[in-house]
């Protein structure tokens, strides 16, 4: 599961929508949860089918789902990994960091730490004169189901 409380980050998504002007809803926090409750990588479909699931009388639209996990994803307690043209997928973003591997072909992905990769690429950047803030890495090819 996620390294930080959920009275933590609900804490901290009521004073994103506050700073945002908007509302703190049932429908909001759902996404949210749906995001910290389940391990993976969600396509806003996905967090919309696991809230309609899950709750199947609410009221909730594809939109809020959308716009919610931009603000979620602007602020940094998202991450998503892009697929082109098939859109994004999601993660929450407070978890410890990691790469990706992804298969162009089903769309796995396979979340990597590599302690030699990490300090290389602040090598990198130091012998650029570069102060690195952040970075991300993804590798994409084939899955071992797929080959």
């Amino acid at each position: 599961m996620s390294m930080i409380d959920y009275d933590e980050l609900i804490a901290g998504f009521k004073t994103l929508l506050k700073d945002n002007n908007l509302k703190f809803t049932t429908q909001r926090e759902l996404i949210l949860r749906a995001l910290y409750e389940n391990e993976g990588h969600f396509t806003p479909e996905d967090i919309y089918n696991i809230i309609k699931r899950e709750n199947p009388r609410l009221n909730i639209g594809i939109a809020t789902v959308y716009r919610t996990l931009g603000l979620l994803e602007e602020s940094g307690m998202v991450n998503s990994i892009s697929f082109d043209a098939k859109g994004k997928k999601y993660e929450l973003g407070l978890k410890k960091h990691h790469d990706h591997l992804v298969c162009i072909r089903c769309g796995r992905l396979i979340e990597f730490f590599d302690e030699t990769i990490e300090k290389r690429q602040e090598e990198i950047a130091a012998q650029h004169g570069f102060k690195m803030l952040d970075h991300s890495m993804t590798i994409d090819g084939i899955c071992s189901k797929c080959q």
